[in-house]
């Protein structure tokens, strides 16, 4: 069965028309993507809501489609086929001063680097010297700088590791101790069980016996 063929007019119910509008949005976006990918071309697509909301998409700049389209819409119909290249270098005022520039700075380059330094004078060796020591002196104190910044702050996580190791060494210490305490507590408690009940009796028993030969011993002596 054929599909129905929808009529194109505006939509009256407002949910169906905002639902239309998202999918439709999504599915142009995706489209204009596509052929961006698929033809290498440069697309720009500027879509506004019935409320005023902006969407759009660019293959690459927007502002770069933009100005290229008012330069092509400013420009000689008959030049409409020259490359954007060519018309926008046309239209930039300021190019021939920035490749005179560019062309002034390549010489200085190469010479900073060591090349090309068959045509220079002594002054001017002397005022590339010059230059170069000032910005090599500025390097190396902006690398001492970072250097010393690095090395405090390894100092101070090396004495706060310190400190860390000290008060662990205390606590394993502090636990050692009282465990040999409490061991030896326990064997002592241990040896003392371990004495027989016969043996603290007859020690006991021979203590007035000892008594009685010693006093027996001092009245002989007296009697002597």
């Amino acid at each position: 069965m054929a599909r129905e063929k929808i009529k194109i007019k505006r939509i009256d119910n407002l949910s169906a028309r905002q639902v239309t509008f998202s999918k439709r949005r999504k599915g142009l976006i995706k489209k204009a993507e596509e052929l961006s990918v698929l033809c290498d071309a440069d697309v720009g697509l500027i879509i506004f809501s019935s409320t005023g909301k902006l969407f759009e998409f660019s293959s690459s700049s927007m502002e770069g489609i933009l100005q290229r389209y008012n330069l092509q819409c400013n420009s000689d119909p008959d030049k409409l086929e020259q490359p954007f290249l060519d018309l926008e270098l046309v239209a930039n005022n300021n190019f021939p001063t920035l490749s005179n520039e560019v062309m002034q700075k390549n010489p200085q380059l190469r010479q900073m680097r060591g090349e090309d330094l068959n045509g220079l004078s002594i002054e001017e060796l002397e005022t590339m010297e010059k230059s170069l020591e000032t910005g090599l002196n500025r390097i190396i104190a902006l690398k001492n700088e970072k250097f010393m910044k690095q090395t405090s702050e390894l100092q101070e996580k090396v004495m706060k590791l310190t400190r860390e190791n000290q008060l662990l060494t205390k606590e394993v210490t502090y636990i050692e101790n009282m465990s040999q305490k409490m061991n030896s507590a326990s064997s002592e408690t241990i040896v003392y069980d371990e004495i027989p009940l016969s043996e603290l009796q007859g020690n006991s028993s021979q203590h007035p016996q000892d008594s009685k030969s010693s006093s027996d011993a001092s009245l002989t002596l007296g009697l002597c």
